[in-house]
């Protein structure tokens, strides 16, 4: 399943950057895109893990940026 998310309080384009570095190296996740100037996140994931890989991308978003969410 590939699905695309709005990003809240995202501040920062180096932050966007290692926040997708983090969130494709977990073991859900197939593969994440973060455009910074969009404010999205495109997440590509097994359907039957795609809800943990959401929430893991969510963990490693607020270890880059506290205040940033993926509204659901």
């Amino acid at each position: 399943m590939k699905k695309s998310f709005k990003l809240s309080e995202l501040d920062c384009a180096n932050c966007a950057a290692k926040m997708e570095a983090a969130i494709n190296k977990l073991d859900s996740v197939d593969s994440a895109t973060i455009n910074f100037m969009s404010q999205r996140l495109i997440l590509e994931a097994d359907d039957d893990k795609f809800n943990e890989a959401v929430d893991l991308a969510q963990k490693a978003i607020t270890k880059v940026e506290r205040g940033c969410k993926i509204v659901r």
